[in-house]
């Protein structure tokens, strides 16, 4: 592992869910990020979803703020809204720059099946279980993105002539790590007192977000739609 941990329920997830993110760094869209080779298509799709995505993610971090208890936690939350407000678009334009197109036309599309089923699975967890469950839910998504960017910095060393350069550098910077690690933390420090009932819940929660990351990579690779197209369009819902 690339994170160092503190503490042995974090740890155990980790482990648990090793093959999922061994799964993850294989998956031919990652392998295309580190080869230089995705196609067209496949970049505005993967944009265009994670987009939406996105803006679920953040309003999963509001619904934390208002199970928060102390400032700290709100604050850390509020950083993170920050954070894919001002810093994760630019992932997003290196995507954009390749695919020769602007970020602003692929915002405000439909999500795919996979999209949709990620988002309301950490909406439900957010709206439903506790703050321990909040943590659990949305660590996955950071954890499998730094892992991965750090394997292909050691595997293929990219340069500044690599596409994808700015990608990979920005989610496997050393810099993000203590992001990362303080979510770990806070997630550490509530399963202490959390109840085994409490404890399975947010394992399931992660090994689910875990899972539906690798579906995430591959609903954009294959470029996934509904399967039948009605009139007016694709089902939107968000």
């Amino acid at each position: 592992m690339s994170l160092s941990l503190n503490s042995s329920f974090s740890r155990q997830l980790r482990q648990e869910a090793d093959p999922i993110f061994n799964a993850i760094y294989e998956h031919p869209f990652v392998q295309g990020i580190a080869k230089g080779t995705l196609g067209r298509e496949q970049l505005i799709h993967y944009v265009k979803q994670d987009f939406e995505y996105l803006n679920a993610y953040m309003r999963v971090y509001g619904l934390g703020i208002s199970k928060c208890t102390d400032r700290q936690d709100i604050a850390m939350f509020n950083d993170k809204i920050g954070f894919i407000l001002n810093s994760e678009v630019h992932p997003h334009h290196n995507f954009c720059r390749v695919a020769g197109v602007s970020y602003e036309e692929l915002q405000g599309y439909p999500l795919a099946p996979t999209a949709q089923h990620y988002t309301k699975h950490m909406l439900s967890v957010a709206a439903q279980g506790t703050l321990g469950e909040i943590f659990a839910v949305l660590l996955p998504c950071p954890w499998t993105y730094m892992e991965s960017a750090a394997r292909i910095i050691r595997d293929v060393q990219p340069g500044l002539d690599h596409p994808f350069y700015e990608w990979i550098r920005f989610y496997g910077d050393t810099l993000i790590q203590p992001r990362m690690q303080l979510l770990c933390d806070r997630l550490d420090e509530w399963a202490v007192t959390a109840s085994p009932q409490e404890k399975e819940r947010m394992r399931e929660h992660f090994l689910i977000s875990s899972q539906l990351e690798y579906k995430f990579f591959d609903m954009a690779y294959t470029l996934q739609d509904w399967p039948v197209q009605v009139l007016g369009g694709e089902p939107v819902e968000h």
